[in-house]
């Protein structure tokens, strides 16, 4: 055994030390933001607070500690593999028939199979409270969520009301219908898309209006244009009221032949905050 070889296994065993502590640190601080919404639900409906901000960061820094995690172990093994004097030669032939199977071609079943096995495992490292965050998108199956169903380079973004039909935790993607197309589309009749977690937006619960997010006058938002399907840019000109009231909006390129800006009544369940660098 060569000391640098041995060496190498000391400090990839360090770092594995030094992000699993890391990660301690981490899930501490999302417990005490958990108890912090879950004893005070309304302070994030107070103007200028990041208490869901903070959140979503520290989920981030979870998962790509996690990810590290699974790469220093992976590394681990080949250093460990490198060490472990080799069997006779029987097993050694076996073993290399082996590796060269692994490395051909993989069925379409083995790949699936392969990211099943380590979507698992990333999974069952994390706490139950980070467990049930992955779930959560899997609870919205049968709901109307707002959807981008346009490529990252498109001129313009397109959001549409559609259906959640599915969603695929190892690829992190949801399957969704677009249940009433417009009448421009190929085909007329109802459209699947294959959608990225960032192309999607719940919508306010309607029979459930705790914890939703209340828009001011001025604030810029996405909602269901009235008689569509479709969500447009659009500035709140009136708040509502009470908490299942509905929104005075001003869409954008709504103008009547006077130039003017129509105002128009959505409901609070068909409004969402404006996604950071819409087009349109």
């Amino acid at each position: 055994m060569s000391s640098p070889d041995f060496a190498g296994l000391l400090e990839s065993s360090k770092e594995l030390d030094r992000l699993r502590k890391e990660q301690e640190d981490v899930l501490i601080e999302i417990n005490k933001m958990h108890k912090k919404l879950q004893s005070t639900p309304e302070v994030v409906e107070k103007p200028g607070d990041n208490s869901l901000l903070k959140l979503k960061m520290l989920y981030t820094q979870a998962k790509e500690l996690s990810d590290s995690e699974v790469s220093v172990s992976s590394q681990l093994l080949g250093q460990l593999d490198a060490l472990i004097p080799s069997g006779p030669p029987g097993q050694q032939r076996r073993r290399i028939g082996i590796h060269l199977l692994s490395t051909s071609t993989p069925t379409k079943g083995t790949e699936q199979k392969k990211k099943r096995m380590k979507a698992d495992s990333d999974i069952s490292r994390l706490s139950p409270s980070m467990r049930n965050h992955l779930d959560s998108p899997a609870s919205l199956k049968g709901e109307q969520v707002a959807a981008r169903v346009t490529q990252e380079n498109a001129e313009k973004d397109e959001w549409f009301v559609v259906k959640v039909t599915h969603f695929d935790r190892e690829t992190r993607e949801f399957e969704v219908l677009d249940e009433e197309p417009g009448d421009d589309e190929e085909g007329g009749g109802q459209r699947k898309y294959k959608l990225p977690m960032s192309h999607i937006i719940p919508f306010p619960k309607r029979n459930d209006t705790t914890g939703i997010q209340d828009f001011p006058p001025g604030k810029h938002v996405l909602a269901v244009y009235p008689g569509t399907t479709a969500l447009y840019k659009a500035t709140v000109v009136q708040p509502r009221k009470r908490k299942n009231d509905e929104y005075v909006l001003e869409f954008d390129d709504d103008e009547e032949e006077d130039g003017s800006l129509p105002q128009r009544v959505v409901p609070f369940h068909r409004v969402v905050d404006l996604p950071e660098g819409h087009r349109q």
